[in-house]
């Protein structure tokens, strides 16, 4: 039996290395033709060495003495073969999941856990009721929202060459192996191209740049994918319970942080927001544009053979103001006419879209609308704008009538549902921008304000309690601080510019263009009180006229909790904030709905890996209890990044580890660097994270997850003592031990991070030295590059070692927490998938870049004696004999895959030592930042 099950196991993951295998020898033979063969050699020794190292047959020195001294013009191919020898595993790995599963479903195996099809059984099992369901989903969302600091290292033009060799691996698994020559030539054409682009930008991206990148995924995968979702889940969600009007809005609706996160980012100004708005507005219209068109070149049912509908009739007849163009294809009339008037309603919002083949931006917007490829516009001049888009659905939804109508259902249910599912879910805007800022910056920006309009001259200056009377008494009136020719210093200027920019937005694509304002450092209801001021400024907040007038905002206020003691504080803050009458009578315009956020990072950097995951989950045990005592309605957005040091993991585990309540059919979470890539790059993929987010929401949601019970208390208490014990850990190294600052700025490339062009945003919030000032992705990615990972990990060892104590019912009390909760069993197995990334062996070869000796030895020997510590005490409660025991698929994927990574961290150290002993050549500089590049698409995770 045990050896039928290992072949099994060997059939199945042989065709991945056997894609491993062709692509590698691509590889190879590229760069023996345009290298030669010295170069390829080496990096063939190279190669065989490390895989040496794996199977423990030599030493990490063996690689380190083939690089020592190597000529940089040596040194920068043989690093980019060993980045793109990873690009091509990871590509072959998505391919091989890909294979997987689909030979699971073949198979007739049981849906697996994160698919929709597995929670839909579960929700059968449970025998719900509907209205109970129908209370639950009230307001239901679903949000991935891509962030305003992407960590992607790939450069586009790398990116769009792997689409293409993944595009023809899949193709090539399907032909015979005599049948494969053509398409094999043409993989090696794209290697070629693959092998000829550079790996890096010379320049640091733009925000510009940032904006296109994440729309970039509507047209690969989520203008597709998305709608078809929200569907499934109504359509499925309603048979179950029918007559009960479930998900009247689509629960899925994506957003962005991409041109409206201002916090610590200087290039974000008013025309950068109208830009990241318009632009996404664009991208909508250009896709129902040609839909309309494609829609009107199949519907030519002729009124010959077909009725229709008056309603349809009547669109038909408006179609055309020439009565000849198909005179008996009412269908295609009315659909004529109705791209008339949708482009006009284009050129209104957008300021006009260009003929096809244009190159002129419209209207003074700044961009160009994407055409329709209809080979002109419709000929309709006097054609009316679309008040909104459920103006357009009206007529979409009289098409689809008259066609179910006449026994043509099946038309109806093809192009032209899908295209009204698309105007549901993505309206006007496409997706929502989120506005964000700091707190510190409002309090200069609100004093300014305040002292230019004589209110009080000194806002900083007061206390508390009067910030906030002030502040209230301000939102009360419909008096503006600034006159027409106010002075105001740049920042103000700047500030109030971006709020009137989103006002404009609003005003043009609807409410939910912008639908939130987000406070970074929220610390105090004066920091709440200052957004809505500045709100108010702007135009978007209306204080209401009348003595009984209640104020009200399209806007969401929300607060974003990140230190551990503010996440302590959270529920107190908002709930004082919303004793006061100004401030609850927005909330209850909104139907007592608000938006609390969560922040992952600084948690993580201000009190290590587990103190700060059990501050999240005591801050959402507070809120929802607060909500629950005052009838709110509370949405939780949680700030993840892609890595576990962020708040990363698998998001369906992610979102069952949530405590009960916290998930009320609503859940919105950040998407950035690799990850967002990986999710949304490719139509499978997207299709499969989308689900398991709605999978996990639904659970959490309509399902006890928790399961606890009455152990729930004890439990809590027991995570509160061993979340002290790992801060106090963390904080022995992090924030007590002399020269830690020093140690880890010459330990890591956290000084070279900020020269890696991943993103607009400057790598500190301010000019320091300080951990406490340096923002969370370098922090992460320079440990993650020395494979030390400590954000991820760094505390949890001791806090448990300490509280078991050698105490056998201790340790099978943690035993059982782990088998029970979802939630320390997700804290767990993640801090398991980033330790298992670690490499303390290399990370000793990062060590000695320190200069102090003593330093040196002081603070490596306390992260190698905590790594083996959490290693150990991991090992004891969780039964497993190594750390990827419930995870094979990333244990199959760190095989295949590290060997590549030795050579790029020993490079990196090498070229480390070169420049900072003084060689600061170009090349050098451009050496270590291709390892970096390496580094993160292997490890799959930069920051």
């Amino acid at each position: 039996m045990g050896e039928s099950r290992i072949e099994t196991e060997q059939d199945a993951i042989r065709p991945l290395r056997d894609d491993i295998r062709f692509l590698g020898g691509v590889l190879g033979d590229t760069i023996r033709d345009h290298e030669g063969p010295e170069v390829f050699d080496l990096i063939e020794r190279v190669r065989i060495e490390a895989f040496r190292v794996r199977r423990e047959e030599v030493g990490r020195s063996a690689v380190a003495r083939m690089l020592d001294g190597v000529d940089i013009a040596v040194a920068l191919p043989l690093i980019r073969a060993f980045s793109h020898f990873v690009l091509l595993a990871n590509l072959a790995e998505d391919i091989q999941r890909d294979r997987r599963r689909a030979a699971h479903i073949a198979a007739g195996e049981p849906p697996q856990d994160s698919s929709l099809a597995a929670t839909y059984r579960k929700l059968d099992a449970a025998e719900l009721d509907g209205d109970a369901v129908a209370d639950l989903l009230t307001d239901a969302l679903v949000s991935p929202v891509i962030t305003a600091h992407p960590t992607e290292t790939r450069r586009r033009s790398v990116f769009d060459v792997q689409t293409r060799i993944t595009e023809l691996m899949r193709q090539r698994q399907r032909y015979p192996e005599g049948e494969r020559d053509e398409l094999e030539s043409r993989i090696r054409g794209q290697v070629l191209t693959l092998w000829r682009t550079a790996l890096i930008r010379l320049a640091r991206l733009r925000i510009q740049d940032e904006i296109a990148v994440g729309l970039r995924y509507y047209d690969l995968t989520l203008l597709e994918v998305i709608p078809r979702i929200n569907a499934e889940v109504r359509a499925a969600l309603r048979s179950r319970w029918p007559g009960v009007e479930l998900l009247p809005r689509p629960i899925l609706r994506p957003g962005s942080w991409i041109g409206g996160d201002r916090d610590g980012n200087p290039y974000v100004t008013p025309e950068v927001v109208r830009q990241a708005a318009y632009s996404a507005s664009a991208v909508a219209f250009g896709h129902y544009l040609h839909e309309l068109v494609e829609l009107e070149k199949s519907l030519a049912l002729s009124a010959r053979l077909v009725p229709v509908t008056l309603e349809v009739a009547a669109l038909a007849a408006a179609g055309y103001t020439d009565p000849a163009p198909h005179a008996d294809e009412p269908y295609r009339r009315a659909l004529h006419g109705i791209r008339s008037k949708l482009t006009a309603t284009a050129q209104r919002a957008l300021g006009g879209i260009p003929m096809p083949g244009a190159e002129r931006t419209g209207g003074g917007k700044g961009f160009v609308v994407p055409t329709t490829g209809s080979g002109g516009l419709p000929d309709a001049p006097a054609a009316q704008p679309y008040s909104d888009p459920q103006a357009l659905l009206d007529d979409l939804d009289a098409i689809d009538a008259s066609l179910r109508a006449s026994g043509d259902g099946l038309l109806a249910d093809d192009r032209l549902a899908a295209l009204r599912h698309s105007i549901e879910t993505f309206g006007f805007h496409l997706q929502s921008l989120d506005m964000r800022q700091n707190s510190e910056v409002h309090e200069q920006v609100v004093a300014e304000l305040l002292a230019w309009a004589g209110v009080h001259d000194d806002y900083a200056g007061l206390p508390e309690a009067q910030r906030v009377e002030l502040l209230s008494n301000e939102l009360r009136t419909r008096r503006p601080l600034l006159g027409p020719h106010a002075r105001l210093s740049e920042l103000a200027a700047k500030e109030l510019g971006i709020v009137r920019a989103a006002k404009e937005v609003v005003d043009t694509l609807g409410a939910a263009a912008v639908p939130n304002y987000i406070i970074s450092m929220c610390t105090s209801v004066s920091d709440m009180l200052e957004a809505a001021l500045l709100l108010k400024e702007g135009g978007l907040l209306d204080p209401g006229s009348g003595p009984d007038a209640s104020p009200s905002c399209p806007v969401g206020i929300v607060p974003l909790f990140e230190t551990i003691e503010d996440l302590r504080a959270g529920a107190a803050t908002l709930a004082a904030t919303l004793e006061l009458p100004v401030y609850r009578d927005l909330v209850a315009a909104k139907g007592m709905r608000q938006e609390v956020m969560l922040g992952y990072s600084d948690s993580n950097k201000d009190g290590g890996y587990l103190a700060a995951n059990w501050a999240l989950y005591r801050a959402e045990l507070d809120l929802v209890e607060m909500a629950r005592k005052i009838g709110l309605r509370l949405r939780l957005f949680h700030g993840r990044g892609g890595t576990v040091g962020r708040g990363g993991g698998r998001s369906y585990d992610a979102i069952l580890a949530q405590p009960a309540g916290a998930v009320r059919g609503s859940l919105r979470l950040t998407e950035q660097g690799e990850v967002i890539a990986a999710k949304y790059a490719e139509p499978g993929a997207a299709l499969r994270n989308l689900e398991s987010l709605i999978a996990g929401t639904l659970e959490s949601t309509l399902l006890d997850v928790e399961g606890l019970g009455a152990d729930a208390e004890p439990s809590y208490e027991l995570m509160d003592e061993l979340a002290a014990r790992a801060r106090a850990a963390y904080a022995r190294l992090v924030h007590e031990t002399p020269g830690f600052v020093e140690y880890f700025r010459q330990s890591t490339p956290v000084a070279e991070v900020g020269d890696l062009n991943i993103g607009s945003r400057p790598a500190s919030r301010k000019p320091t030295s300080s951990v406490s000032d340096l923002r969370a992705i370098p922090w992460v990615m320079a440990w993650s590059q020395a494979r030390v990972m400590l954000p991820g990990w760094y505390g949890t060892g001791t806090a448990l070692e300490e509280w078991v104590g050698g105490d056998p019912e201790r340790l099978a009390r943690l035993s059982e927490l782990y088998r029970r909760w979802p939630f320390f069993r997700t804290v767990l197995s993640n801090l398991a998938q980033v330790m298992a990334k670690s490499d303390l062996d290399i990370a000793a070869r990062y060590a000695e870049l320190v200069d102090d000796i003593a330093l040196r030895e002081h603070i490596f020997g306390m992260i190698r004696d905590e790594h083996a510590r959490t290693v150990r005490m991991h090992a004891a409660i969780t039964g497993n004999d190594h750390l990827l025991a419930d995870n094979p698929s990333l244990a199959e994927s760190i095989h295949n895959r590290f060997p590549y990574l030795e050579p790029l961290n020993q490079m990196q150290v090498e070229l480390l030592k070169r420049l900072r002993a003084g060689d600061d050549s170009e090349l050098v500089k451009r050496g270590i930042l291709l390892t970096m590049n390496g580094l993160a698409t292997a490890l799959r995770n930069s920051g």
